[in-house]
């Protein structure tokens, strides 16, 4: 065995929290690096080219850049740093999972006020459990809230804490080691970074990122490869193209892959193919550009490969030797997706309507998602969708209803276990940052929807942290109830906890839904006439059936109203003397909303132009009929 290193390269993933800061720290390095042409447009959070990623503030797929770094602590010449952006939702961990096994180490970034919160909790888990080295990067000691020193020490409790939870399972993972974690200051928007600890709410001493780009350097491995293997490479992710078709991205782990050479694809069934690899490039700051060879420790991107997933692996054709492939966690939410049932469907021309075509969407979203799983319910216009999360399961429905579908989305429930003939079910462990004033509140909401309390603490600012293991179950429709009764000041975060017995039955809306009777169209006259007994979704105008929830009714019970009730016009009173200035805006609900408001007995009926909530069973009759054969088997 012949060990060598490739001393001019470097990969490395930036793992945090959703909203502390990675993909405006990846800005900065691209900028401090010189990365893009003079001429270049670039906007803030360049790496979050999703328009769903643009809208939330929140990174969604794992990507990778390449900086060229020629600063002061480059002395054998230009390195090339591969920096791959993770997503910091838990429920995105198929793609933590698939960065992680791209990089050589971790820059674990943690927000100066926030601290380490679940979700750190997790991508620095998976990290440890790759047994990568981790750079501590205490960001955003700019803020005027920023309590940096109290910060460096949860994270290196959280580190210890890891680290002995790993080592009963991983006992040859090295703990000195994970614990020997340097420490660098920045502030990400600002571009500076530092050695030494500023003071709580002040920018790094020093005006660039040098002290990050030296620590990456001295930290993170060089690629180590044996130049007596031949080819292997892992897929780690998909791309498209118009012109190539699909890309897949390769980490090389051994050997040299060559545009135009014939290689070895291993698949997952474990069957070996031939294939040619017509085009391989290679990344400069956010484009690609055509490569004749690529080596150890590259990511590069091929062409030629028509069916190739993530996970499988690239070999030599006279050597074949397959790596592992990439492990991911179990899904514990799942929903049902199938094609619009409603009286409304295909209303605008041009929607996509088929059971065929939802379904060539889904196995398409299976190629590049990996923590996604597609199951037949034994109907022809539906299946069941399980992931990580709600919320990986609603970006999928709002990226088809973007695309043009038309679908019915049933609510979102959990996916049980057997175990040892008892029922088991995925439980969360929640954080809640809170003002001291909504402590009673929250805790009551909470133990409805049987969450147990773990830890609480009081940093004497009039903030709480307060820490829940609670049912996933209890989770769905939990975030809209929460900044209701935190008045928007709340911030909540979940992680999974593992699965655990079957806690009961719980409820997690109280108030009914106002169902319309009848197809029509809405008045303000009968808008009017309800209004103070209920809240509403719809606005005068807008087309309505019967079976569509139209509102939230302020009683525990479903009501069946009459919303397309015209004025009955005579000599005495006319159309126009009703004042609407007395009509209350109706609720406007997103996509996520409808998924959590949705009680059992409702779906979400989703197209381009609108989210609909509406009853399984459309008519009034029908639903009456059901109820009293529930009643009669209790």
């Amino acid at each position: 065995m012949a060990l060598a290193t490739r001393e001019d390269l470097r990969n490395v993933a930036i793992v945090a929290h959703v909203d502390h800061g990675k993909t405006t720290l990846v800005d900065a390095m691209l900028r401090q690096t010189n990365s893009f042409d003079a001429h270049a447009e670039v906007d803030d959070r360049v790496m979050d080219s999703n328009d769903l990623e643009r809208e939330k503030g929140i990174t969604i797929l794992a990507k990778n850049t390449a900086i060229t770094y020629e600063g002061a602590h480059a002395s054998g010449g230009p390195i090339v740093i591969n920096v791959v952006d993770t997503p910091g939702h838990a429920d995105f961990g198929g793609e933590v999972e698939r960065a992680l096994s791209m990089v050589d180490g971790v820059v674990l970034l943690v927000d100066a006020s926030e601290g380490p919160l679940p979700q750190t909790r997790f991508v620095l888990r998976k990290a440890l459990e790759s047994k990568l080295p981790v750079i501590l990067a205490v960001n955003k000691t700019d803020r005027p809230d920023a309590r940096i020193e109290e910060v460096e020490g949860e994270a290196q409790d959280l580190l210890l804490g890891l680290a002995s939870d790993l080592s009963e399972d991983h006992p040859d993972i090295d703990v000195d080691a994970v614990l020997d974690v340097p420490t660098v200051y920045l502030s990400g928007r600002a571009g500076a970074a530092s050695h030494e600890r500023p003071a709580d709410g002040d920018l790094p001493n020093n005006p660039d990122l040098e002290p990050l780009f030296q620590t990456i350097l001295e930290r993170v491995p060089a690629p180590q490869f044996d130049d007596t293997f031949p080819l292997q490479a892992h897929v780690t992710n998909l791309d498209s193209s118009p012109f190539l078709g699909r890309i897949a991205l390769l980490r090389v782990h051994h050997g040299w892959i060559k545009k135009g050479e014939t290689v070895a694809w291993v698949k997952h069934d474990g069957s070996v193919q031939n294939v040619r690899v017509t085009e391989l490039m290679l990344t400069k700051a956010l484009t690609r550009y055509p490569a004749e060879k690529a080596g150890p420790g590259d990511i590069v991107a091929i062409a030629g490969i028509e069916n190739i997933t993530i996970g499988e692996t690239i070999a030599d054709a006279e050597d074949v030797r397959p790596l592992p492939t990439i492990t991911v966690d179990e899904p514990a939410i799942s929903m049902t997706i199938g094609a619009n049932t409603s009286p409304l469907v295909g209303k605008v021309k041009g929607h996509k309507l088929t059971a065929r075509m939802i379904k060539d969407r889904l196995d398409r979203e299976l190629i590049g998602n990996v923590s996604l799983r597609v199951l037949d319910v034994g109907r022809p216009d539906a299946w069941e969708v399980q992931g990580r999360g709600e919320l990986a399961l609603a970006i999928l429905v709002e990226n088809m209803r973007r695309e043009g579908f038309e679908l019915t989305v049933g609510k979102p429930q959990v996916v049980t276990k057997e175990v040892d003939g008892k029922k088991h079910e995925p439980y969360e462990h929640l954080t809640i940052d809170t003002p001291e004033e909504h402590l009673g509140a929250i805790t009551q909401l909470l133990a409805a929807r049987k969450g147990r309390m773990e830890n609480m603490v009081n940093n004497g600012t009039g903030w709480v942290r307060m820490e829940f293991i609670v049912p996933s179950r209890g989770l769905i429709g939990f975030r809209s109830e929460f900044m209701t009764i935190t008045r928007g000041t709340g911030i909540a975060n979940a992680i999974s906890h593992g699965y655990d017995e079957w806690a009961g039955p719980i409820t997690t809306r109280n108030n009914g839904s106002i169902v319309s009777d009848r197809a029509g169209v809405v008045t303000p006259f009968a808008i009017i006439n309800l209004q103070e007994r209920m809240s509403f979704f719809v606005q005068p105008t807008e087309e309505v059936y019967e079976g569509m929830v139209i509102g939230e009714n302020s009683r525990s019970e479903d009501m069946d109203v009459n919303i397309t009730k015209e004025k009955k016009l005579t000599n005495m009173r006319s159309a126009a003397a009703d004042s609407f200035e007395s009509m209350t805006p109706p609720r406007k609900l997103t996509l996520e909303e409808c998924l959590e408001f949705a009680r059992e007995d409702e779906c979400v009926e989703v197209t381009p132009e609108n989210v609909r909530i509406r009853k399984v069973e459309l008519a009034a009759s029908a639903r009456a009929r059901s109820a009293s054969r529930l009643k009669n088997q209790k």
